[in-house]
């Protein structure tokens, strides 16, 4: 068994995306509102979005060890070291483990009650210049799972989970200087919003957000008017939600209410950032949000980078909440959303919410930073190789009833047929995730590549189209 392992200088600046040695052991448990899961096509497949960790395996002397619940495609598997120069050898360096468990429920949680796979865990460490855990977001069971293993968790502690709440934003943000619209914090019962909704008047449109959600679905729009809160106007979201399960919610998560942002042009773009063992931070890339949902405020995809026009603004203000949260000894990557509003002067960027965790942009731009060998300039917020920049869209969110009963390794043949694939002398083309959802619901996800934002745009209409119509 290996002993409790401190990161110390050698890892002072780890970055998951480029180790340079040790074990990366990935545990992509959603350890998240269960509730708010059950919402999502295929939900358990998303442990799969963190596969592009096998990349990392280029790197001679990086090991990888991933869980799941169900055993991933070995199809998917070679998709992914496909994109290596010796596949078989970085599979010697491969330890794929699986509950062969299909239940709902977060991985870490069933992981634990699993001595058997623990132990396979604890046998294939020891082999490489140290391990740590790579978790999607850290619960106490992941902090429980890395006690028992003796490893470091790449992420931040559950005693700070609170910064990463809604709550917890505003108090960051006020902190760092960074701008948000005007609101409350910390409400924990209906009767508190009530009370808070008045105190925002005149504001006729208000945001209700549960502290701690996921994709937009702990969200709630009111249309106010002079009636209680509950008999106003109200779009929820989930689409199951009501007044009596959200007060439920309330109670058990808090929340907190906004002013309704309406101005337009209105934009959403997002930040990511990482804060490595040693306190170092950085903004590792900012990208536009693609929004969904009745209130338009449901995740579906990126693009990568922000728009120019603001994309300095957000760099910076995620920059100065990196550095508070940097402060208060916040570990790992996690995301940052934002508002972009026109101005006179320009554009403003308000912060909407902190996620300290692994989020819907971190997979586009593992596998784009990965698979085209590009760095992050941070003067431009471009990805760069060989002088040449490049540019990305990123869906979860392809569902095609004609993909219904195929399986990956058909629709990996049917992209690279269509010559949609990933071109490694190019370095552009699409890298494809979620493949898992593709037999049963008929899913997937992609991340297409290019030159140019227009070429990248336009990879990613034609994949649609040819998905779409593959029948």
């Amino acid at each position: 068994m290996i002993t409790n392992i401190p990161f110390g200088e050698k890892h002072s600046r780890l970055s998951i995306f480029e180790p340079n040695e040790g074990t990366l052991v990935v545990i992509p448990s959603l350890s998240l509102p269960q509730d708010e899961l059950r919402r999502i096509t295929g939900a358990l497949c998303y442990e799969e979005r963190l596969l592009f960790l096998l990349l990392t395996l280029r790197q001679p002397d990086v090991e990888v060890v991933y869980l799941s619940s169900t055993p991933v495609d070995p199809a998917i598997v070679d998709y992914y070291l496909g994109f290596l120069d010796d596949p078989d050898e970085a599979r010697t360096r491969l330890q794929m483990i699986s509950l062969d468990d299909p239940r709902t429920g977060p991985l870490t949680v069933s992981l634990l009650r699993r001595p058997d796979v623990v132990a396979r865990i604890r046998a294939a460490l020891g082999r490489t210049a140290g391990a740590w855990m790579v978790p999607f977001v850290v619960s106490e069971a992941e902090e429980r799972l890395a006690e028992i293993l003796g490893l470091p968790i790449y992420g931040p502690a559950t005693s700070l989970a609170h910064l990463g709440s809604k709550s917890g934003g505003r108090m960051i943000a006020e902190e760092a200087g960074v701008p948000m619209a005007q609101g409350f914090a910390d409400l924990r019962s209906l009767t508190e919003v009530e009370h808070a909704a008045r105190a925002l008047s005149p504001r006729s449109k208000l945001m209700v957000k549960l502290n701690n959600s996921y994709s937009g679905l702990g969200n709630a729009v009111v249309i106010k008017d002079e009636r209680p809160l509950t008999a106003c106007h109200t779009s929820f979201s989930a689409a199951d939600e009501n007044w009596t399960t959200f007060a439920e919610k309330i109670a058990e998560r808090g929340a907190v209410i906004e002013e309704f942002i309406e101005d337009r042009p209105l934009y959403s773009p997002s930040a990511l950032a990482r804060i490595t063992p040693g306190g170092a931070y950085d903004v590792v890339a900012t990208h536009e949000q693609l929004l969904g949902g009745p209130n338009g405020d449901l995740y579906q995809g990126c693009a990568f980078p922000a728009r120019p026009e603001y994309r300095a603004q957000v760099g910076e203000c995620a920059e100065r909440i990196a550095r508070v949260l940097a402060g208060r000894g916040v570990v790992g990557l996690f995301g940052m959303d934002f508002f972009a509003v026109k101005t006179d002067a320009g554009y403003r960027a308000l912060l909407c919410e902190i996620n300290l965790r692994i989020g819907g942009t971190t997979h586009p731009f593992g596998a784009a930073l990965l698979t085209t060998g590009a760095s992050y300039d941070p003067g431009t917020g471009t990805l760069v190789h060989g002088g040449r920049s490049k540019y990305y869209v990123a869906t979860d969110n392809c569902t095609a009833a004609c993909l219904r009963g195929r399986t990956p390794a058909e629709v990996v043949e049917l992209i690279d047929d269509r010559g949609l694939g990933f071109d490694r002398e190019a370095r552009t083309g699409n890298v494809l995730h979620l493949l898992g959802a593709v037999p049963e619901y008929g899913k997937l996800g992609f991340t297409s590549i290019g030159d140019s934002a227009e070429e990248a745009a336009e990879l990613h209409q034609r994949t649609l189209r040819a998905l779409n119509q593959s029948a």
